[in-house]
This record gives structure tokens, sequence and C-alpha cells, in this order.
């Protein structure tokens, strides 16, 4: 076992973090691409909590939803910034289970992936986005908000989402 001091004079870091990204592919009826859009995205309070977990088998549920939304259901569209405190999405309109694995991004396997399809069958003004370690409610790893994307009966939505475990 290494020993570090925590003034990180010796070089040595002891700090840990998750950051992500989110592509989110929206195409038409017809397969087109209509919109592409990549943003950086929120890990929540309870994220790093149920990850902290995770790490010593405190917690044994993975995250494997991703789920989508219109922000409220009174005024779709309207999605609230995405806080460190959330827990939910503003007004869920879809969850799916998605294709999980890692892949490696400064060392190997040091990314979590996940890819979600979304085939919709009404229209929607969607905004936010989330992931989830469960089919309904459950805690949320992660929230990102984005401007509002239009979808109709038979458009589609491919989310890939990735959160890299890093230092710094």
């Amino acid at each position: 076992m290494a020993c570090r001091d925590s003034d990180d004079s010796n070089g040595f870091s002891d700090r840990f973090g998750l950051a992500g990204e989110v592509e989110i592919l929206v195409f038409d009826k017809d397969g087109k691409l209509k919109k592409r859009i990549v943003l950086k995205n929120l890990i929540t309070n309870v994220g790093y909590a149920q990850v902290a977990g995770l790490i010593n088998g405190v917690v044994t549920t993975p995250f494997k939803y991703v789920a989508v939304g219109d922000g409220s259901s009174s005024s779709p569209g309207s999605c609230t910034s995405p806080s460190a405190s959330d827990t939910a999405l503003g007004h869920e309109v879809s969850r799916v289970l998605a294709t999980t694995g890692r892949t490696t991004t400064s060392v190997t396997n040091d990314t979590a992936t996940w890819s979600a399809t979304f085939n919709f069958t009404a229209s929607y003004s969607l905004c936010e986005a989330g992931i989830f370690d469960a089919s309904s409610g459950g805690n949320m790893l992660s929230r990102v908000t984005y401007a509002v994307v239009n979808v109709a009966s038979g458009d589609s939505m491919v989310i890939n989402w990735k959160v890299q475990a890093k230092t710094g």
C-alpha cells in the first residue's frame, strides 16, 4: 500500500472525479438525421453517493437506464438547468434499458458507456435526459438539459453517454 501526502507536493493526487459527455442524435421517421447535440453532463450528489457504494459493494445496482423528459407536464419544453441536488427529471416521458459497456479514454476501461434508442409514438418537446439505476424511480447518476428538440410519432432518438473516472 502506498502512502501519499495530502498536500500533493510530491506530485501524487488522491483526487478522483467523474466527467461525462452526451451525444444526442435525432432521426426522422425515414431515418434521416435531423439534429446532433453534444454536451457535457452533470453528475448528481446521489450519483456520487451511489458510485461510492458500488466501489465497495454496499450498493449493487448498476446504472443501466436512460430516460428523456420534457421538463414539465404543465409546460412541456421548459427544463430547469441541471443541479447537483437533482434526483429525477423534471417530467420524464420515456425510459429504456441501455446497452452498456466500457471504453478507454485515458487508461484502459476508464469510461462507462450507455447507448439508448427511443422510438416515439407521440409528439414531445424534449429538453432533458438522465441515467438511472432502475426501470422506474431509482437513483439518478447524471442529468443533462438541452435546447428543445421536437419529436413526432415515428421519430427516434439515440443517446450515447460516456462517464469517465479520472483524477483531478
